[in-house]
């Protein structure tokens, strides 16, 4: 028996846009390129990046580590990139059944393209299939409701875009998904409780499988032929049985043209998607209270949000990074107090400054809203109430966050994000030649070489 996901997927990405992308979509994905890169520079010398550029240094190859000197094999530079672009949680998201971050593609990608002297021209459209990909699995069912973690997309969705990138024919492109699928099941468990420095590097090493698989599969290599609707397959072992929506995978059955990455997000802040409209909300609060000071804090959240950045007891209490840049109460009390939100929020000394901790767990409370959870996730709407000690109750509500596909960033705002990430480690002119490496992506011979070298040392 076949399987309908498998040859759906497969068949998408070796047939899709046969003539390119459309103009609005390559530029889509110049847009990410550029604003991944400067979100992984922004976070280079946390500890989630240098542990895996420690782990890249040990298996040398040709491809670059951004902003370094060292070359490692593709999948070991791929990964090392990719951590580097989450660590900070400031790369784009999409929201649905699923959330996920698809530019957690984009560092595996570039990798392989590199290794293999590809250009601009396959790339592009690599990427392209794979946000499309990832994005309609994300409409089509949910890991998360049953305890598997969001980057078995990502793993899924680097394959497809690696297997395009090569040029695998759709029966190696089938066995290179089916290898991303059955040995690679990734659990809940990385985003619950105290979160860790996996929290940061789990998609990676996701896309790094995918690519692996990949290669395995242009080596030769066969997989499971039913991996998604087998007896022992992914539906029936991770998803409870739940068959994948047929609707949301029909644009991928009918090859409809990649667009699906002008519906996802870039963050206007370095927190968790869902806690994005809190933060706007928040600092317009702040702006509000006129030198008064805060007397209680009142969150009322959607049940995404709630069941992912606020239920768990370590987020009233985070000890690290990736805890505090998941707990929505922590980030609503940090903005209020600082009047802005920035990589510097979540270093280990301000999470735990004392009137921080004082506020969050003794004036705060976070209420689950049903009609606002009935609003996403078409919107992602936060409200917040702050009762002021001049005896005012202050409320804003914001429902699309800059930087939401219903309230898009600018040209000018992302390349302004990009500058402000790289301006502590590159200086006007390296930052410039990134920019205009990114910008110029398909120009030309299409070469590659211009970005990276601009990436290197």
């Amino acid at each position: 028996m076949s399987d309908r996901t498998l040859e759906i997927l497969a068949a998408y990405a070796h047939d899709a846009a046969p003539d390119g992308l459309a103009p609005e979509v390559a530029h889509e994905v110049r847009r990410r390129v550029l604003d991944s890169i400067g979100v992984a520079i922004a976070g280079l010398e946390e500890p989630a990046p240098a542990a895996a550029r420690r782990y890249a240094a040990a298996r040398p190859g040709t491809c670059t580590v951004w902003g370094t000197d060292l070359r490692a094999d593709p999948e070991a530079a791929g990964f090392a990139n990719g951590v580097a672009v989450l660590c900070l949680d400031f790369n784009d998201t999409y929201l649905s059944r699923e959330p996920l971050h698809p530019s957690d593609v984009i560092g595996a990608l570039l990798a392989l393209a590199e290794a293999r002297g590809l250009g601009a021209g396959a790339l592009l459209p690599a990427i392209a299939v794979a946000y499309e990909i990832g994005v309609d699995l994300c409409d089509a069912t949910s890991f998360r409701a049953h305890g598997f973690d969001h980057v078995n997309v990502i793993g899924i969705a680097a394959a497809c875009g690696a297997g395009r990138l090569l040029g695998l024919p759709p029966d190696a492109l089938r066995h290179a998904i089916a290898l991303a699928v059955v040995p690679h099941l990734a659990l809940r468990e990385t985003r619950a409780g105290e979160l860790s420095m996996w929290k940061g590097a789990a998609a990676a090493h996701a896309a790094r499988l995918g690519v692996a698989a990949t290669l395995l599969a242009e080596a030769g290599m066969t997989g499971p032929f039913r991996p998604f609707e087998g007896e022992l397959g992914l539906v029936r072992v991770a998803l409870g049985g739940e068959p994948l929506d047929p609707e949301a995978l029909a644009p991928l059955a009918e090859l409809a043209p990649p667009r699906r990455i002008l519906d996802t997000y870039v963050k206007f802040w370095p927190v968790e998607y869902h806690a994005q409209s809190a933060v706007d909300a928040a600092l317009q609060l702040r702006a509000e209270l006129s030198g008064a000071g805060i007397a209680r804090v009142r969150i009322e959240t959607f049940r995404a949000a709630y069941e992912i950045i606020a239920k768990d007891p370590e987020k009233w209490d985070p000890r690290t990074r990736e805890t505090a840049d998941h707990s929505i109460q922590y980030i609503v009390c940090a903005a209020l107090q600082d009047g802005e939100v920035t990589r510097r929020t979540f270093d280990l000394a301000r999470i735990r400054r004392p009137d921080t901790l004082e506020l969050l767990r003794e004036r705060t409370v976070v209420e689950l809203d049903d009609a606002l959870t009935a609003r996403y996730p078409e919107g992602i709407p936060n409200r917040i109430t702050v009762e002021t000690t001049d005896g005012r109750a202050l409320v804003r509500e914001v429902t699309y966050p800059r930087g939401h596909a219903r309230n898009p960033m600018t040209d000018e705002e992302l390349v302004a994000k990009y500058r402000a990430n790289v301006a502590e480690r590159w200086g006007p002119e390296r930052a410039a030649a990134v920019e205009s490496a990114v910008w110029r992506l398909g120009e030309g011979d299409g070469s590659l070489e211009p970005l990276l070298e601009a990436l290197r040392g």
